[in-house]
């Protein structure tokens, strides 16, 4: 009998897929296969800590590149600027802050591990209608099958059907920039440094690859990102040139890039009646401070740690595991959505008490030793 039902094929999916079937449970994973997701992901400590303990990945040096510093840079040319500023893994005793994977290479490991379990079982299908039952979530799927389980997961993304469908209320806005991602050669390399330049209109990154490779992640105004595509790879090279102020040397570009919108997405409880929401089903932010898919893996701990201190004997376990979830998941959820959207309307601001507020706390992370040692732990997700 399967007893949860897990949708989602992208990585968050993967892994709570995972999480469930070690937790014991007979677990179906509904999980439509997409085309291969070109960008990386750079994962906090406590996120690389937590695929190694749950056997996703073994040794993280063997998968990616260390993060060892973060640098930002203040080029938004106001009258009131920050400082540049350098954080060092080694003021916190750290070898790295953490380290830049490419998620095709995850989403292998991911699969391997997946394999191995005996528990679970995966349907390349799509979620096209639910309904609830006596025992349970009642799923359709687009191949024709139905499937019944007391567990459901949605980790179906930003635009996730299990949300909407099992009744989950979600607040989402919009914004007029978008990110530009694409993979890089640099003349200098970045040797572990994450150097973020803030403009006017969002960040421009280069987060190290190994060598002299990087990846970009460059917000700004989407039509102008459109625009500069549609001039052609020579126009675009010369752009980031610009604006990585040639600070390493001659650059190339090693992939098409491509453009994603920005949103946010929050959800008011992350699990309720038996169904839990996890990965961008339950939260998405623009990429500010590499949150995204680190958040979705504090939802995959918690949601493990939930099964785990649930009695499944009791016959209406499902649904309080799905509140246990929530309980946990409610203030790293509320913080960190607010932290990301506040550092990221604050650049884009251009009224002056915002510019002061955002300057003077570079300056005072710049100086003060605890407080910068706060805001390591607050962006590696430490609890």
């Amino acid at each position: 009998m399967t007893e949860a039902i897990v949708v989602g094929g992208g990585l968050a999916g993967i892994a709570a897929a995972v999480a469930v079937a070690q937790a014991g449970l007979q677990t179906l994973h509904v999980a439509p296969k997409g085309a291969p997701d070109r960008r990386t992901s750079a994962l906090m400590l406590p996120s690389v800590a937590y695929l190694e303990a749950a056997g996703l990945i073994g040794d993280p040096a063997d998968l990616g590149t260390a993060l060892t510093q973060i640098r930002i840079i203040d080029a938004t040319g106001r009258l009131i600027r920050s400082p540049e500023t350098l954080f060092d893994s080694s003021e916190a005793g750290l070898p790295a802050f953490g380290w830049n994977f490419a998620n095709v290479r995850l989403l292998a490991e991911f699969e391997a591990a997946k394999a191995k379990l005996g528990n679970i079982e995966t349907v390349d299908s799509t979620v096209v209608d639910i309904e609830r039952v006596a025992d349970g979530w009642r799923l359709s799927l687009g191949n024709g099958d139905t499937c019944t389980a007391p567990f459901l997961v949605g980790s179906d993304g930003k635009k996730s059907f299990i949300r909407s469908a099992a009744g989950f209320r979600s607040r989402e806005s919009g914004f007029t920039q978008a990110a530009l991602v694409a993979d890089l050669e640099l003349a200098r390399p970045l040797v572990g440094a994450s150097v973020e330049f803030h403009y006017p209109q969002g960040p421009f990154t280069l987060v190290p690859a190994g060598g002299t490779r990087a990846n970009l992640v460059w917000i700004d105004d989407r039509e102008a990102l459109r625009a500069l595509q549609a001039e052609g790879s020579d126009a675009l090279r010369a752009a980031v040139l610009s604006k990585s102020q040639h600070l390493f040397g001659d650059i190339r570009l090693l992939t098409p890039a491509h453009m994603f919108l920005l949103s946010t997405l929050s959800v008011p409880e992350a699990g309720h009646d038996g169904v839990v929401l996890a990965g961008e089903a339950a939260h998405a932010f623009p990429p500010i401070g590499a949150q995204g898919l680190n958040l979705g893996l504090r939802d995959v701990a918690d949601l493990a740690a939930a099964l785990k201190e649930t009695n499944r004997s009791e016959a209406d376990w499902a649904r309080k595991a799905s509140e246990r979830y929530s309980q946990r998941r409610a203030a790293d959820l509320v913080r960190t959505g607010g932290v990301v959207d506040t550092l990221f309307r604050s650049l884009l601001s251009d009224l002056l008490p915002a510019q002061a507020a955002r300057a003077g706390g570079l300056w005072a992370l710049k100086l003060l030793p605890p407080l910068r040692k706060q805001a390591f732990g607050l962006g590696m997700g430490s609890r």
